[in-house]
C-alpha cells in the first residue's frame, strides 16, 4: 500500500505514488528535480527526498521529480516526463540534478536527449531551463559537469535553498546579470564566471575569476532546525519497507581515505527529542525505522533511541555499525530490531594497514565484536575490505586472508553449538583517492596491481567455508576514478562514455594520460580542480595527516571545540 504524506494547506495536490505538490499554476517557479538513475534508489535517498519537501514547502515554487528509467537501450529513450504531473523538462524553469555518485554522470546525456534539451551549457539560450547542480559530488569535486551546468550548490540543501530561490524566482531574463548576482550568494558556484589555467603539460595551475576565488561549503548548523526523513512512503522505492530517519551528520573519526568523513565536517547531532518526534511519524507509515548516519553508533543517545522505538512497537535498522562502539547492549537491541545480519568494516587486514588509514582498530577489537554479535544471535555478517590502499604490501593483503580465516573459524565454533552456521560475505573494493581526504595526493594502484590482489583474495576465500566473495569491477573503480578527479575538460567525453566507448581508447583519442594520471602521486603544492572549493577543511592539515599515514601514526577523533583541521574555527 502507497502512504500519503501528511499535507499543509498549500500542498494539494497528490502524485502517483502519494507525495504531495503544488498544482501546476502561472506565477510559481517551477523546479524539475531529476535524480539520475531509477526511481527505486531516488526515493530511497534521503538528500533527493529532503530537497523535495524544502522546495514544495514554498508558496512560490513548485518541485516535480524525474527520473532515469531502467532501460537497456538508453539511446532510444522515450521523451522524459515527470512523475506528478507526466510533464517533459522543457517546461520548468530550473533543473535540479541531485548527483551522489560518479559513475551516475554517465546518464546525464541520456537525460538531456530525453529531455530534449542541449547537453552543453554554451549550446543553451533563455528558451531552456536553467541546470543546477547538487548533491555530494557537487562539493566534492563539481569541475568534471562544469561545461554542462549553470549552477553549482557547494554544501547542504537546508541553507543554500532558501536565499537561492528568492533570487531565481524573480524571473531575471538576463543571464549574465543573473550569474553575477547569484556568484555572490553563499555557496553557490558559476562555473561559466571560472577560467582554469594549465601548464604546458596539462597540469592546472590556476583559476581566474571576477567573482569570489573560491566557493565556501555550507552546513547546517543546527541539524534540529530541519528534518531529514522518508517524505514520501512507497513500496518500490530502496529501503521502502521502513521509514528512513538522519540522526548526524558528519564524522569524528578521519578515516583518511574516507571522502564522507571530511566534507560533512564537523560532526553534528539532532536531539533525542527532535527524533523521537521524526519516529513517531515515520511509524504513522511504517513498523521498521531505518536510522541514517555516517557512523549511526557514535550518535551519543543511539540506545535511548532504539529503547524507545522498540518500546513504540516499532524495528530499528542501522545504516552503519562501529566495532568498537559494539557491546552486548548494542547487540541485544539490534536483535530486538529484527537484525539477522550486519555488515561492519576492518577496511584492512593488518594493524599497520589499520594506522595508516587512522581507522583505530585492533584486531582484539575486531574479534570481540565478531563474538558479540555471534553470542547475540546474528547469524550472517558481511565485512568491507579496501586494497590498493597507500603504502601497502602484499603482506597487508595475506593479512586480510588470515584475518577472514580467523573470523569464519569463530563463526563457525559458535554456529556448532547454536546448530546454524550464517554466511560470512568478503566485500572488496579497490580504493579510489578522493578530493578533500589526505589522500588526494596518492596515486591509485595500477589496473594489472588491483586485478591481481583481487584474484589471490577470491582463490583463498574460497577455500574458507561458508564464506562468500565480492569485489567491486576494477574497471569501474577506475572510472570511477577518473570521473572523481578529473577537471572540466573531461566533460566533453562524456557523451561517447555514455554511449559505452571504452574509456582508455576514449582518453587516447583526447590525448589525456589516462594511466598516469590516475596512478602518480601528486606534489605537496600541485593545484587540484577541485580547490575551487573551500571545503573548510586546512589543505595545511590534509598533508599532514597523509604524512602521519606515511609513518603509521594514529589522529585521535575530533572532538567539540578541537580546531584542529579548521573548520570549527
Amino acid at each position: 500500500m502507497v502512504n500519503k504524506i501528511v499535507s499543509t494547506s498549500h500542498l494539494h495536490r497528490a502524485g502517483e505514488d502519494g507525495a504531495t505538490y503544488h498544482s501546476w499554476k502561472e506565477g510559481r517557479y517551477r523546479i524539475a528535480l531529476v535524480y539520475p538513475n531509477g526511481y527505486q534508489q531516488g526515493m530511497g535517498n534521503l538528500g533527493f527526498q529532503t530537497v523535495y519537501h524544502l522546495i514544495n514547502q514554498r508558496d512560490d515554487c513548485l518541485c516535480e521529480r524525474f527520473f532515469l528509467p531502467d532501460q537497456k537501450d538508453q539511446t532510444s529513450l522515450k521523451p522524459l516526463l515527470s512523475v506528478e504531473s507526466g510533464r517533459p523538462l522543457r517546461d520548468f524553469d530550473l533543473i535540479a540534478l541531485s548527483i551522489s555518485f560518479e559513475n551516475d554522470y554517465l546518464h546525464l546525456p541520456h537525460i538531456f536527449s530525453a529531455g530534449q534539451i542541449p547537453l552543453f551549457a554554451n549550446q543553451r539560450g533563455l528558451e531552456y531551463p536553467l541546470v543546477l547542480l547538487g548533491g555530494v559530488c557537487a562539493f566534492i569535486n563539481p569541475e568534471p559537469l562544469a561545461a554542462i551546468v549553470d549552477l553549482v550548490a557547494v554544501g547542504e540543501a537546508e541553507p543554500i535553498l532558501p536565499p537561492l530561490l528568492d533570487v531565481l524566482q524573480q524571473r531575471v531574463t538576463d543571464r549574465s546579470a543573473l550569474f553575477q548576482t547569484l556568484a555572490q550568494l553563499p555557496g553557490i558556484y558559476v562555473p561559466s564566471l571560472y577560467r582554469p589555467e594549465y601548464t604546458a603539460a596539462g597540469v592546472i595551475y590556476h583559476c581566474t575569476a571576477t567573482v569570489p576565488e573560491t566557493i565556501k561549503r555550507q552546513y547546517l548548523r543546527q541539524l534540529d532546525n530541519s528534518a531529514s526523513r522518508t517524505y514520501v512512503q512507497s513500496e518500490s522505492a530502496e529501503f521502502g519497507h521502513m521509514s528512513l530517519i538522519e540522526v548526524s551528520r558528519g564524522c569524528t573519526r578521519g578515516c583518511r581515505f574516507c571522502a564522507a568523513g571530511f566534507v560533512y565536517l564537523p560532526p553534528r547531532e539532532r536531539s533525542l527529542d527532535n527524533l523521537l518526534d521524526q519516529v513517531g511519524e515515520g511509524l504513522c507509515q511504517r513498523n521498521r525505522i531505518g536510522l541514517v548516519a555516517a557512523a549511526v553508533a557514535d550518535y551519543a543517545q543511539i540506545v535511548p533511541l532504539q529503547q524507545r522505538i522498540i518500546a513504540r512497537g516499532g524495528e530499528v535498522s542501522v545504516s552503519s555499525l562501529r566495532l568498537d562502539a559494539i557491546d552486548a547492549e548494542a547487540v541485544a537491541l539490534l536483535t530486538q530490531g529484527g537484525h539477522k545480519s550486519v555488515a561492519i568494516a576492518p577496511e584492512a587486514g593488518s594493524q599497520r594497514m589499520r594506522d595508516v588509514i587512522n581507522k583505530g582498530l585492533s584486531e582484539d577489537q575486531i574479534l570481540s565484536a565478531v563474538r558479540l554479535l555471534d553470542d547475540g544471535g546474528i547469524k550472517h555478517l558481511k565485512l568491507y575490505f579496501l586494497i590498493g590502499l597507500p603504502f601497502e604490501q602484499m603482506a597487508d593483503i595475506e593479512a586480510i586472508v588470515a584475518l577472514v580465516q580467523t573470523i569464519a573459524a569463530i563463526r563457525r565454533s559458535s554456529g556448532v553449538l547454536r546448530g546454524h552456521i550464517g554466511h560470512l560475505t568478503v566485500s572488496v573494493n579497490p580504493f579510489i583517492p578522493k578530493p578533500f581526504t589526505p589522500f588526494q595526493w596518492a596515486g591509485m594502484e595500477s589496473e594489472k596491481a588491483l586485478k591481481k590482489k583481487g584474484r589471490f583474495l577470491q582463490s583463498a576465500c574460497s577455500r574458507i567455508p561458508n564464506t562468500r566473495f565480492m569485489m567491486e569491477s576494477v574497471r569501474l573503480a577506475i572510472l570511477q576514478a577518473f570521473l572523481s578527479r578529473g577537471d572540466r575538460r573531461i566533460a566533453a567525453m562524456l557523451p561517447e562514455l555514455a554511449r559505452g566507448g571504452s574509456l582508455k581508447q576514449i582518453c587516447a583519442a583526447a590525448k589525456w594520460p589516462l594511466a598516469t594520471e590516475l596512478t602518480r602521486e601528486r606534489g605537496e603544492g600541485e593545484a587540484f580542480a577541485w580547490e575551487i572549493i573551500d571545503s573548510g577543511v586546512r589543505r595545511e592539515y590534509l598533508w599532514n595527516e597523509y604524512q602521519r599515514a606515511a609513518q603509521q601514526r594514529l589522529t585521535p577523533p575530533c572532538v567539540p571545540g578541537c580546531c584542529r583541521c579548521g573548520v570549527c574555527i
